[in-house]
């Protein structure tokens, strides 16, 4: 058992890919379908920031990386097709039930091997994030983390299309935990950790009105566009 009390997950690893070879192997997603409890429930992917939306933002930073570019989201649908990109709503057993169910419906709909994903959140995103994490994978690995180099940052990931039905065996077994579906030791053993501690604030999440704020005042003092470095 688990320290919270719940079963854990002994499903067995897919079989070892081969490492992407170029963006035409990756799909990409961004995570917008979160209920923005900690933005007094607004939709984070919509909020103006800094002339734009948040996931204008971040689809712009993530689109030159990757083939396919998906979109995860769970409200005002209309907004999100507006990007004229594919919007993939959490699986109907689980919707609302945190990352996880976003991360599902990205590998169900992927056409690629590959799928990157990041947060909505994140308009800093590394220019770099995907051709960094692809070229730590080694043959038979399933994922690939970054850090920051202070902390993981699981939802910064390049995971195997393979591991949909994983994926799926946790979720309806009732686990929800990003943390705790990335630390089991089968999938450890082929995850490879990312080191971004060169580019830490890339990783920056506006999660709260404040940080917004923060944001917004940061790219008034930077230099030129006010773009990340």
């Amino acid at each position: 058992m688990t320290e919270a009390g719940n079963p854990t997950w002994q499903g067995a690893m897919p079989n070892g890919p081969v490492p992407p070879c170029g963006r035409d192997d990756i799909s990409g997603l961004v995570l917008a379908g979160g209920l923005g409890t900690r933005m007094q429930g607004r939709d984070k992917g919509l909020i103006e920031l800094g002339g734009g939306t948040m996931i204008e933002r971040v689809v712009a930073r993530l689109r030159p990386q990757v083939g396919p570019l998906l979109i995860s989201a769970n409200r005002n649908l209309s907004r999100y097709r507006q990007l004229e990109l594919p919007v993939l709503q959490d699986p109907a057993a689980v919707r609302h039930c945190g990352p996880l169910a976003g991360l599902l419906a990205g590998l169900t709909a992927a056409t690629t091997p590959w799928l990157a994903v990041v947060p909505c959140d994140a308009p800093r995103l590394p220019a770099d994030l995907v051709a960094r994490l692809a070229s730590a994978l080694e043959r038979g690995d399933l994922l690939a983390l970054a850090s920051d180099g202070a902390r993981e940052q699981p939802l910064f990931c390049l995971l195997s299309r393979s591991l949909e039905p994983d994926l799926a065996a946790w979720l309806a077994a009732g686990q929800r935990s990003v943390t705790g579906y990335f630390a089991r030791p089968p999938l450890r053993r082929r995850l490879r950790l990312v080191d971004f501690s060169d580019s830490a604030e890339n990783f920056l999440n506006i999660n709260r009105p404040e940080d917004r704020a923060g944001f917004s005042r940061s790219a008034e003092l930077a230099p030129g566009t006010g773009e990340s470095r």
